[in-house]
């Protein structure tokens, strides 16, 4: 951890396969979220062979072909605040399609 004890993602893309701006795009929804909870998040090219790892700290939170392609907005979102503050509510993400 670092600035204070806060947590740090850490985002890990193949470049082969141009996944830097899938990158960068989750690295600007986590930040705006979690803007007072993060540490930073840090962008990482990765060796080719389609690797796409996301870790908090060093938990590694999802991967791409463990867990079956990239997590939409609201997995994301969901478990990096189950790891960095899992009382925090995430709005009308936490809400079901139902109302």
């Amino acid at each position: 951890m670092t600035q204070a004890g806060k947590p740090v993602v850490t985002i890990t893309y193949c470049t082969g396969c141009n996944w830097l701006l899938r990158a960068g795009w989750m690295a600007q929804e986590l930040l705006q979220t979690f803007q007072d909870r993060l540490g930073g998040v840090t962008l990482v090219p990765g060796e080719m062979g389609g690797i796409f790892e996301i870790h908090v700290d060093k938990e590694l939170i999802w991967e791409r072909k463990r867990d079956g392609g990239f997590p939409d907005v609201k997995e994301l979102k969901t478990r990096v605040r189950d790891r960095i503050d899992p009382g925090r509510d995430l709005g009308h993400l936490d809400r079901s399609a139902d109302g």
